[in-house]
């Protein structure tokens, strides 16, 4: 769940983004999983869900970094987060992230996807495009 104020806009990056809604100092943390808002789904449930859920958890959910077998899918801005190779964000503690340095109100917040992906080499669509699940490649969900 985002802790911070944010809207989704416009990406130069691909597509929408989340952005600051006002400044956000280096070293706030901004995120933190809220089983309250965030929803862990089972891998298993992921395969039997329609093909219209499963392309919606494709593009927005994300491998459990800290509980093997589920994904992530967050329910407020922070599933439309993008992918940066200089993130103003740092996902690697488990469980929260935090600001990098300081964010300016406007300014799109960025995430490092190889944080949750390990083989993540592909930035934007391509990368959507070329990721078949979000437990990662096929062979790996089975």
């Amino acid at each position: 769940m985002l802790l911070v104020n944010t809207y989704v806009g416009k990406s130069e990056i691909e597509g929408v983004g989340v952005f600051a809604a006002e400044p956000i100092a280096r070293g706030t943390v901004i995120w933190r999983f809220d089983e309250e808002f965030d929803r862990l789904i089972p891998v298993e449930k992921y395969r039997a869900a329609e093909p219209l859920v499963r392309k919606l958890l494709d593009r927005y959910a994300y491998p459990s970094p800290d509980r093997p077998g589920f994904i992530v899918y967050e329910t407020d801005n922070g599933r439309f987060m993008n992918h940066a190779d200089d993130p103003n964000t740092d996902f690697s503690d488990e469980g929260g992230a935090r600001a990098t340095r300081d964010i300016a109100a406007g300014e799109e917040i960025t995430c490092n996807y190889g944080h949750f992906f390990s083989d993540f080499e592909l930035l934007g669509a391509v990368a959507s495009e070329r990721r078949e699940a979000p437990c990662g490649p096929a062979p790996a969900c089975g």
